[in-house]
């Protein structure tokens, strides 16, 4: 069965994961021109498009875990992931500095400096713009396999502060995000090295 799941994951272009990745926008384009954003449509741009970011953060996160544990080979799509990410947090990013804060730079240092979920939010952003700039063979060949994959590793940090920016972002204790950072913090347990007796035919081995 992976097999066949491996197959035909290898035959989906990457084309089709970024236009996958573009319908999260599109549906918040059209709810806005809709008037079905809410009382404060502000607020559901920022709010869903730093959440989307989330996601295709922690899809790319998972990558790695589902290769090594489940042999489910989503590895051609993380660059796309990891990009569509990134769009995602410029598109959050923006919003809140042109349509929510109108460019006030004064007035936004002084929120930056203050509130600590835009603390995270900043602190995760800038640990992204570094992962997308080498998100290409040719930073892999400049700085080498081993240094590049040091680097992409603060992809963990800037999930757990993402998350962190969503949780104390909201005015009352919301669930969802915590149940986010709880996946983040499991992904990044299934990324540490397994016991040998926990490794797959480990204990058939020993009963021979």
């Amino acid at each position: 069965m992976r097999r066949a799941l491996n197959a035909r994951l290898r035959a989906v272009p990457e084309w089709a994961v970024w236009l996958a990745g573009a319908i999260p926008l599109a549906l918040l384009v059209a709810d806005v021109l809709g008037g079905r954003a809410g009382v404060d449509p502000v607020a559901a741009i920022e709010h869903r498009l730093g959440q989307t970011a989330l996601y295709f953060l922690i899809a790319g996160l998972a990558v790695t875990p589902l290769a090594r544990h489940l042999r489910i080979n989503l590895v051609p799509f993380r660059r796309a992931l990891g990009l569509l990410c990134f769009a995602y947090a410029c598109l959050h990013l923006a919003a809140w500095v042109v349509i929510d804060m109108g460019l006030r730079w004064p007035q936004l240092l002084r929120d930056v400096v203050k509130r600590p979920y835009l603390v995270f939010g900043m602190a995760a952003f800038l640990l992204l713009v570094p992962l997308a700039a080498t998100s290409n063979a040719a930073s892999i060949r400049r700085l080498g396999v081993r240094v590049w994959k040091r680097l992409h590793r603060a992809a963990y940090a800037a999930a757990i502060l993402a998350a962190l920016h969503w949780l104390w972002a909201g005015k009352v204790w919301e669930l969802r995000p915590a149940l986010w950072l709880a996946a983040i913090l499991a992904l990044l347990v299934l990324r540490l090295p397994l016991p040998a007796l926990w490794r797959p035919g480990a204990q058939a081995a020993l009963r021979k």
